[in-house]
């Protein structure tokens, strides 16, 4: 059971979480900061109580500096990068955005990246890529993650291994441009994880689809 100082320091470290989420005047970066630190003190806290340790207040603190180091931040590159997608990308159907842990993240319809059951990378969206490797390689700090999916039609047996060779086809279209493999994590989700409706066509076509996410690590 979480005693009362344990929970106080819960409490004030999501307060202080929930405040810099709406605070307007700082910046991204700052936000992301701020709320790494609020979430790495509160489960430092929990942590440092569940193993026994009697310095909870030490925990929290530990918690806080590995959280404001461990998480993603928004920089001036990334928020160049960013808009350089988004006219890279400008009525081709890609949806660029940043994510709630200050990540870029590219979602790739069906009709867009790959063929209905196929793996190998259409021909519009090559030049989607072919710019976006620009923008990698103009920020090295970055890491990469290429997540694969499909829609409900057919087993497991063949759409997780889809799911993983459409992220590889990306990873390989990639290095064709000069982004190092190693900086290209992969990953397929099979069916998991769908956006839409698998009982429409429609909502199939929406699952079928490609996230790339790409994340600056904290100093």
């Amino acid at each position: 059971m979480i005693k009362p100082i344990v929970k106080q320091s819960i409490f004030i470290a999501l307060s202080g979480v929930i405040a810099l989420s709406g605070c307007a005047e700082l910046t991204p970066t700052q936000k992301g900061t701020g709320i790494g630190a609020g979430v790495g003190a509160a489960s430092g806290a929990i942590i440092g109580k569940t193993t026994g340790s009697d310095k909870v207040g030490r925990d929290a603190a530990i918690g806080a500096a590995v959280g404001a180091i461990g998480g993603y931040v928004w920089s001036s590159r990334m928020e160049a990068q960013k808009k350089s997608m988004e006219q890279a990308t400008a009525g081709t159907g890609v949806s660029v955005s940043q994510t709630a842990d200050n990540q870029l993240k590219l979602d790739v319809p069906s009709d867009v990246s790959f063929d209905v059951g196929r793996a190998d990378i259409r021909s519009n969206f090559r030049p989607v890529l072919d710019r976006f490797a620009d923008t990698l390689k103009s920020n090295p700090a970055t890491q990469v993650r290429v997540v694969g999916y499909t829609d409900s039609t057919g087993s497991d047996a063949v759409n997780n291994p889809l799911s993983v060779n459409r992220a590889e086809s990306v990873r390989e279209y990639l290095g064709t441009r000069g982004v190092p493999s190693n900086r290209v994590a992969i990953d397929g989700r099979g069916e998991r994880d769908p956006v839409a409706d698998n009982t429409t066509e429609a909502g199939r076509a929406k699952n079928r689809r490609v996230e790339i996410l790409v994340g600056e690590r904290g100093n």
